[in-house]
């Protein structure tokens, strides 16, 4: 049995829609996405500032925990890598009507601000959110002045 998309049989929409076009783009997975590297950079994010850290929340649906590859460049930005796969299908008579969900690697860079210490930086990923912990640095203390003796000469 062929899949058609419900109602492009129908004598209606045949003189709208070449049925060669209608055929490859129901057969053909839909990739644009890969190629569209705004779409791949564009991992949701939220970042939140409490009293004492930064918490970045990404969706990362599907991915394993070794798929992920957290690291800090330049002393201040942080950099979130990794690579969607999709699994192999073992059966030979299988093939995609339509594919929405994204494959390819990933990209995400975050500035750290200042007073980030990246010698304090978690993360842990649950259920397919990654959360990426970055404690802060204390502020430094007021700068007591310092009393310079003056000689006589």
């Amino acid at each position: 049995m062929d899949f058609k998309i419900i109602g492009f049989g129908d004598p209606f929409f045949s003189d709208m829609f070449d049925d060669h076009e209608v055929e490859k783009s129901v057969n053909t997975p839909s990739r644009k996405y890969v190629r569209d590297a705004k779409a791949m950079a564009a991992t949701p994010a939220d970042i939140k500032e409490y009293p004492n850290s930064y918490v970045f929340v990404l969706d990362m649906p599907g991915l394993k925990s070794e798929e992920i590859k957290v690291q800090v460049e330049d002393n201040n930005v942080l950099v979130v890598t990794g690579v969607r796969q999709r699994k192999d299908e073992k059966e030979k008579e299988v093939k995609y009507v339509r594919m929405e969900r994204r494959i390819g690697k990933f990209l995400r860079k975050f500035i750290l601000p200042e007073n980030a210490n990246i010698d304090a930086i978690s993360a842990v990923c649950v259920d397919g959110v990654l959360t990426i912990t970055v404690q802060k640095l204390p502020p430094p203390e007021p700068k007591k002045p310092r009393t310079i003796q003056v000689q006589i000469g």
